[in-house]
């Protein structure tokens, strides 16, 4: 099963004199992934070491450590959670003591383990983005029974005589929700679009 998380967590602690301090969380994209990386950059730390994944894309980064001692690393520990859909960057303060290429391993290896696994997690349900419309008669009713398709609205508009709906409908529910809207509605609702 695989899981994603419900919000940021963070996990410090400190091997051999070095502090490491890890951050997960959770990104729908490369760029959501990128910023969340920016956003956590500390000037007087000298590694700031990441990975994730995102569906079947997934890239790591060593920021200068030796190669395949920190961004790998990370990366297993997000499989190894299995989890999808999350950036790891651990944020390492040198203390004085070479912690040797296995010693580093452990150390951003198990920090963003530590993390991952005290992170508040869901597990993945796969969805798919439904385009509808329905008049607004119906409006009030379909929006009160979108929970029953753990359906969510990501965006609505209104033209003259109903609303257009963006929804996230999770994909094994998808059939059963658009049969729905046309009973509901009579008829008169319509599905324009599903990606």
């Amino acid at each position: 099963m695989t899981f994603v998380l419900i919000q940021a967590h963070s996990f410090e602690e400190e091997v051999r004199k070095s502090r490491f301090l890890a951050f997960a969380a959770p990104v729908n994209d490369t760029e959501a992934a990128q910023s969340f990386i920016a956003q956590h950059v500390y000037p007087d730390a000298n590694h700031h070491c990441w990975a994730w994944r995102i569906g079947q894309n997934y890239r790591f980064h060593d920021d200068g450590e030796p190669g395949g001692t920190a961004g790998r690393p990370i990366l297993q520990a997000i499989e190894g959670h299995e989890i999808d859909y999350a950036v790891v960057l651990v944020v390492r303060w040198f203390g004085g003591i070479k912690l040797g290429t296995g010693g580093l391993a452990r150390a951003y290896g198990g920090a963003a383990g530590q993390c991952l696994r005290l992170a508040a997690k869901t597990p993945w349900v796969p969805t798919r983005t439904l385009s509808c419309w329905c008049p607004f008669s119906d409006m009030a009713l379909i929006r009160g029974r979108l929970g029953q398709f753990s359906a969510h609205i990501e965006s609505e508009q209104f033209d003259a005589h109903g609303v257009v709906w963006q929804l996230r409908v999770p994909e094994a529910q998808c059939d059963d929700f658009c049969t729905q809207l046309t009973d509901w509605t009579k008829g008169k609702g319509q599905i324009l679009d599903l990606s």
